[in-house]
């Protein structure tokens, strides 16, 4: 990977690492201009020098992209490679010259020659990242919960499971223990890396808000650890009294009854009547525990953003709910050696994915592929606007089945 001219007066470099104080400060100014020291360094450690850009306008950075070396889950379990596209900015001064195009596709072809099928983004300006071929293939759940007028029926064994405070670092390892366990059972989960657990335990002072330092309970049974909560409390008085505010920051169990019961010590904190978490699972079942679910006022929005990289060879890394054989004449102007017709041929034991000169069952562009990758977004969702054309009668429905998932996707923390 070398040096690339993207127009007249900008040019793509790999990151040095002597360098990245400038270019973390660039990617820093673009988002809002705040961040705090111990994740500048957080993010030097973790950052991957070889597979990050800087894009330079004579000695001036001007542009940021990198990504992070993952494995994600995809339906049937398997952890196949993936690129967490990360730290992406154009400098305002520098917009509507091709800058982010050039990094976009530099990327892709990197991530193609490294052999992964997937790359995956949180997207803070979902627009952009369409044009690329990325789909919003998951969405993530908020609510603010009133706990002074919701209540919680739990399930059988709940009064079985101990909850004590912990501080996050002595228990980080049993923590991490339980979230990898639950890495495999759910589409989009990511298998961290060393140095990610560090990541949960990321509490500067400058970003709490006002609220407390990072708490932390642990649920057990019989002396082994089935769940973790990491939270924050923000006191807070009104006229009536008390009005704080519970702010759940990460939430892991093994079982619905360690999970009912790390819930139920959320809502029962003292001094707080709210409960606010963002980020959540579109499942998390508390949801199907709660009195009253207008008062907790639910809400979705996207998450993570997927593109097949390699169309072949993501599809046939995933299993498929039903048996599947399907030829689908896939568009993809940006990274053109994905377009043409493709056979896919599946069932819930595995699948195989070749080029064929067969007519087409289905056509879609990359996008649509991303989007119903994981199972969250149904293809006969994006056939209803206008996004999938069935050019074989009943081929939708079989696609459409065959391609969902059991536990909708989930991802459960940004890069």
């Amino acid at each position: 990977m070398g040096t690339e001219r993207t127009d007249r007066a900008t040019e793509l470099t790999v990151l040095r690492p002597e360098d990245f104080d400038r270019w973390w400060g660039g990617l820093v100014r673009a988002f809002g201009g705040v961040a705090a020291a111990e994740e500048r360094e957080l993010d030097r450690s973790l950052t991957e020098f070889d597979r990050s850009l800087a894009a330079l306008d004579g000695d001036e950075i001007v542009g940021t992209a990198g990504a992070f070396s993952f494995r994600m889950t995809v339906p049937g379990g398997a952890q196949v490679p993936a690129a967490g596209v990360t730290m992406v900015s154009v400098a305002a001064t520098h917009r509507r010259r091709g800058v982010l195009t050039s990094m976009m596709r530099r990327q892709l072809e990197d991530v193609r020659a490294l052999g992964e099928p997937l790359a995956v983004l949180f997207a803070s300006e979902p627009a952009i990242y369409g044009r690329f071929g990325y789909g919003a293939a998951a969405s993530q759940l908020t609510a603010e919960i009133d706990t002074s007028r919701v209540s919680l029926a739990l399930p059988a064994g709940a009064d079985d499971v101990r909850v004590r405070y912990a501080e996050p670092a002595d228990v980080l390892d049993a923590c991490e223990a339980v979230y990898a366990a639950l890495v495999p059972g759910r589409p989009g989960m990511l298998a961290r890396q060393p140095g990610w657990e560090r990541v949960g335990l990321l509490d500067p002072e400058s970003e709490r808000e006002g609220a407390s330092a990072l708490g932390c309970v642990v649920a057990e049974r019989d002396g082994e650890v089935t769940g973790y909560a990491r939270y924050r409390t923000k006191l807070g008085w009104g006229p009536d009294g008390h009005d704080g505010t519970v702010k759940l920051e990460d939430l892991a169990a093994l079982d619905p009854a360690t999970d009912a019961a790390l819930w139920r010590f959320l809502f029962g904190i003292d001094l707080m009547s709210t409960l606010s978490l963002h980020g959540r699972p579109v499942d998390d079942a508390w949801q199907y525990l709660v009195s009253d679910i207008r008062r907790c006022r639910p809400r979705l929005r996207d998450s993570g953003h997927v593109r097949l990289v390699d169309v072949a060879a993501a599809l046939a890394a995933r299993t498929y709910q039903t048996p599947v054989d399907v030829v689908l004449d896939v568009e993809d102007a940006f990274c053109p050696w994905n377009a043409g017709r493709l056979r896919l041929t599946g069932d819930p034991k595995g699948a195989s994915c070749e080029r064929t000169t067969d007519a087409a069952d289905l056509a879609l562009s990359v996008r649509e592929l991303g989007a119903s990758y994981l199972g969250g977004v149904s293809l006969l969702s994006l056939a209803r606007a206008g996004r999938v054309a069935e050019l074989r009668p009943g081929a939708l429905t079989e696609a459409s089945v065959a391609f969902g998932s059991p536990v909708p996707p989930w991802l459960p923390h940004g890069f």
